[in-house]
């Protein structure tokens, strides 16, 4: 219904009129139409109000609202990519109103956060020079977030697809590749500076460092044809892990608050104290982490190994707030991954999910879903009914 509404707004009569009153009037028209369109699409978005800005408590420990300093939890979904596979920087420029669709489905989910993931190669034309387009289009997914009400986990430098990597970036050295990725996020401090609408940023998705013997791809871990795990370097070259993971945080977050110095920073991780049963963290140990506001951890419980998850996951209480910013039963049932969820309530102060353009309701229509469709529409069921109930941010 909203989209009909949407398509009222571009009726051929008003643009004619636009057309015959010169170029200036057509471009002041079709701007006024997109925004008209938009705004129909948002008729009720269930907002209570502007957003207030999201601070870590005097003690460290808690997310807290800026004004009320009443206690703050996550509860969102990474919006990654779509039912096509699809990068949100790969179609928000020809298809906004899919996106805007999204999001009032992700604001009824019940989640009070989305972590979208901005690609390098569509944010930097050269590794001095951000692109403006995709910088105003984010301009744009800011402003959307604080009309519905939804907070932003910034997550960037992905080279998920590598046809989207420019083919100067990889032939980089370590230190140039490391200041183009200091611009890309000076960039995106830029635009998103002052909006209540941000949560953090992330510096980087599961960046993962080599060891003692050199490497010669940046990336790692293909999935399905994604690449979700970057290295920051191909050779230590008699450094240790801990010198270069500092070293790189340090770098990045003194772009960021170049020109923002009031949003969370992160790194989310993969905690390879869960994968491989021992060991300490890296980019949230003493050196790196010590330039993060918070911990973040992906976790994927595997089904029969919850003790395993949970003292896994005590591991990563450092003293700050703790965020499981990938979760979903890909390795246990629904019901282990919730009990999963409310066994972490004790460490974590945020969960974050998964939503890839399909609601429970569109994948309960289809006459024969996939398993995976099936388990993902039973899981989101679940996923809102906890967060309706626990999650709602206040008048």
């Amino acid at each position: 219904m909203p989209l009909k509404k949407c398509h009222e707004f571009f009726n051929p009569r008003r643009m004619n009129n636009a057309y015959s009153l010169g170029p200036l009037s057509l471009l002041v028209t079709l701007a006024l139409n997109l925004t008209f369109a938009e705004d129909a699409l948002i008729e009720n978005p269930g907002n209570n109000g502007p957003l207030d800005f999201i601070r870590v408590s005097n003690d460290g420990k808690r997310f807290v609202y800026n004004e009320s300093k009443k206690e703050f939890k996550i509860w969102g979904v990474n919006y990654d990519h779509d039912r096509q596979g699809r990068l949100l920087d790969e179609y928000w420029e020809t298809e906004w109103e899919t996106v805007v669709a999204d999001f009032l489905e992700i604001k009824k989910l019940g989640a009070n956060c989305i972590r979208v993931h901005l690609q390098f190669g569509k944010f930097m034309i050269t590794p001095k020079e951000a692109n403006p387009i995709a910088l105003a289009k984010l301009a744009k997914l800011v402003q959307l977030a604080e009309k519905i009400g939804l907070y932003l986990d910034v997550t960037g430098l992905a080279c998920y697809h590598k046809q989207n990597i420019p083919p100067w970036y990889d032939s980089l050295s370590e230190q140039s590749r490391w200041a183009a990725q200091a611009i890309f996020w000076e960039s995106v401090a830029k635009v998103c500076a002052g909006s209540s609408a941000v949560f953090c940023y992330d510096l980087m998705n599961e960046p993962i460092l080599t060891g003692n013997k050199p490497k010669v791809e940046w990336l790692s871990g293909e999935l399905d044809g994604k690449f979700f795990t970057q290295r920051i370097s191909l050779d230590l070259k008699g450094r240790s892990r801990d010198e270069v993971a500092e070293a790189w945080v340090q770098q990045l977050v003194t772009a960021i608050k170049k020109h923002d110095q009031e949003h969370l920073i992160t790194v989310g991780v993969i905690p390879w104290i869960f994968v491989f049963g021992g060991g300490k963290p890296l980019f949230h140990g003493p050196r790196a982490g010590r330039h993060l506001d918070f911990t973040a951890v992906h976790f994927y419980p595997e089904r029969g190994k919850l003790e395993k998850a949970v003292k896994a996951l005590k591991a990563y209480e450092l003293g700050k707030p703790l965020v499981i910013e990938e979760m979903f039963p890909l390795k246990c049932g629904i019901d282990e991954m919730m009990t999963f969820v409310n066994r972490s309530a004790e460490h974590a102060d945020g969960w974050i999910s998964f939503y890839w353009g399909q609601s429970a309701e569109e994948i309960n229509q289809k006459a024969t879903p996939t398993i995976g469709e099936a388990i993902t529409a039973k899981w989101l069921d679940r996923f809102k009914a906890h967060g309706l109930e626990t999650f709602q941010m206040p008048n």
